[in-house]
């Protein structure tokens, strides 16, 4: 008997010789040609069909996230393949492998802090992770100040289609808890209302990250083919080592 305790399984897919099941629906006769990929990334990551508004800030997380010119991301992505030029997919890995908590990978962080912050105090909660030093998720930003505009977009639009809720609500609490810790404003960054929408829209916090990362993946893909057609990888590379200087141990 399939799912009998102690018994491992899996829920996502099995292929046939004549079909194919995803999440329990026929792929040919029920997905293809009915469901945008959005719609099916749904599917297969929570294993159900999503609401007009679930696509609809989907697609919406996707395109704000995919995209933020020659970060650390695709510059790996590029120099790897300009190391090895048949490697596409080696060198899309390399590039999410630098998907962490510094760049692009907060939105999960954030996830938790929000989901931390129920039932607390927003100003307790940035207050502490203050004095221990530590940085508040989904704030601060190098390029973006005062406001990152990814993330005010997001939050309107939220507000304009009524799915902003608790976790919305929180995540511009802790803006001010965060000018009021660090006794400055602090730039909320886009993985702030990123984790904040979908929270709000029945996500699991779990699934949050999966957003950035798949969002990530496609513009590595037109990085690297703009790589091939017109290759700046080793000029990276030259560049890096004109601007670290050298010297030998015991050197001034």
């Amino acid at each position: 008997m399939i799912g009998k305790p102690g018994e491992p399984i899996s829920r996502i897919s099995q292929a046939h010789a004549d079909r194919v099941q995803v999440r329990g629906r026929d792929l040919t006769g029920e997905l293809m040609g009915r469901l945008t990929f959005t719609e099916y990334f749904h599917l297969l990551l929570t294993g159900d069909e999503p609401t007009e508004e679930q696509r609809y800030f989907l697609d919406l997380l996707l395109v704000a996230i995919a995209e933020h010119g020659m970060m650390p991301t695709n510059v790996a992505a590029r120099m790897t393949l300009s190391a090895d030029p048949e490697s596409l997919q080696g060198a899309v890995a390399a590039g999410i492998l630098g998907c962490g908590p510094v760049i692009l990978g907060t939105a999960e962080a954030c996830a938790r802090l929000l989901e931390q912050a129920r039932g607390r105090d927003p100003g307790e909660l940035a207050r502490e992770i203050r004095a221990n030093g530590g940085k508040l998720p989904g704030f601060g930003h190098p390029v973006h100040k005062p406001l990152d505009p990814r993330a005010e977009r997001i939050l309107e639009l939220a507000d304009a289609r009524g799915v902003s809720g608790e976790h919305v609500a929180l995540a511009r609490a802790f803006r001010a808890a965060a000018a009021e810790a660090w006794g400055r404003p602090l730039t909320m960054n886009v993985s702030m209302p990123i984790a904040a929408v979908m929270l709000d829209l029945g996500f699991p916090a779990s699934t949050v990250k999966a957003v950035p990362i798949l969002a990530r993946t496609a513009s590595l893909l037109a990085h690297l083919a703009e790589e091939r057609e017109q290759p700046i990888g080793f000029l990276m590379a030259g560049r890096a080592e004109e601007a670290i200087a050298y010297r030998p141990p015991g050197a001034p």
